[in-house]
C-alpha cells in the first residue's frame, strides 16, 4: 500500500507545553485507521496538525503525492446550526477550495452536489436550513461536504456525537462505500464501535501507540489508556466498556 500521510517525530500542543510528543504514524491508501484514547490524551490536537490547524512544535508531516484534498467531518460541538445555509449550500461549501469566492459554482459542480446528495439519502432536502435537520441528516449533509471534492483522505472527529443512533448503521456502510475511494481516519472515543469498523488503530495519550490490525488484546489498551478495561463477549464482536480515567502525569487538553 503506498503511503498518503507521513508523520515523523510530532510533537505539538498550546502555549508552549506539549499535548502530544515524538508521534510516528502512517496512513495508508485507503487505510481505515480509528484513532482512540482518553479524553486530554491528544487526538484533536493530532488530527488538528495534520489539516494545517496548529503548527507543530517539533517533527513533520509529509503529504504524499496522490494525498491532495483532506475532507473534514468536524465535531458537532464546533457547529453553528442558527446559520442561515440550506443543505444543498453546505454540501457545495465543500468546493469552496476549488474556485475564487466570486464565481458561481458549475452546473457540473452542481450535478456532483446533487449526486452526493442522493448518496447520502438527503433527496427532497436540499433548500431546508440546517436549523431545522436532525443530528443525523446533519451529520450527513456535512458527510457529503467532506466528500464532494473527492479527497485522498477523510477525517472524522468523534462522529458518534450526532446522537442519531438509528443513522449510526447507515453513516458506517456509508463510510464503508467511502472507503473504496479513499482513506478514512476516524477519532473517537467510542471504541467499541471503532474495532467493529476500522483497519488499523492508533491510541493517542501523550504518545502514540500504533496497532496495525484491530485483534487488541485488552493488556494494550489497559497500558495505552492508563485504566483497566473490561472485555465483555457481546454477540460475535468484541464489545469492550472502558473504565474511569485517570491521568495524574499529565493535564487535560
Amino acid at each position: 500500500m503506498r503511503p498518503l500521510i507521513q508523520i515523523t517525530h510530532l510533537s505539538a500542543g498550546y502555549d508552549g507545553r506539549a499535548v502530544i510528543r515524538d508521534v510516528d504514524l502512517t496512513v495508508y491508501e485507503r487505510d481505515f485507521l480509528g484513532i482512540i484514547g482518553p479524553n486530554g490524551g491528544g487526538k484533536t490536537t493530532l488530527i488538528k496538525c495534520v489539516l494545517g490547524l496548529l503548527k507543530p512544535m517539533g517533527g513533520e508531516i509529509r503529504f504524499h503525492p496522490g494525498c491532495e484534498t483532506l475532507g473534514y467531518l468536524p465535531q458537532y460541538s464546533s457547529l453553528d446550526r442558527k446559520f442561515p445555509i440550506s443543505v444543498e449550500e453546505v454540501i457545495l461549501s465543500g468546493l469552496a477550495a476549488h474556485r475564487s469566492l466570486t464565481a458561481r459554482f458549475t452546473p457540473e459542480q452542481r450535478e456532483k452536489a446533487r449526486q452526493v446528495i442522493a448518496r447520502m439519502g438527503l433527496e427532497g432536502m436540499e433548500r431546508r436550513a440546517i436549523g431545522q435537520l436532525s443530528g443525523g441528516q446533519l451529520q450527513r449533509a456535512l458527510l457529503g461536504r467532506a466528500i464532494i471534492s473527492d479527497p485522498s483522505a477523510l477525517i472524522l472527529d468523534e462522529p458518534s456525537t450526532y446522537i442519531d443512533k438509528r443513522f449510526e448503521a447507515r453513516l458506517y456502510e456509508l463510510l464503508a462505500e467511502i472507503n473504496k475511494e479513499c482513506a478514512i481516519i476516524l477519532v473517537s472515543h467510542d471504541i467499541g464501535t471503532v474495532l467493529q469498523q476500522v483497519k488499523s488503530i492508533a491510541c493517542v495519550n501523550e504518545t502514540l501507540d500504533y496497532h496495525p490490525d484491530t485483534s487488541i488484546s485488552s493488556e494494550w489498551l489497559e497500558r495505552n489508556f492508563n485504566c483497566p478495561i473490561e472485555l465483555l463477549g457481546h454477540g460475535t464482536l468484541p464489545h469492550r466498556v472502558l473504565g474511569e480515567h485517570h491521568h495524574h502525569e499529565h493535564g487535560e487538553n
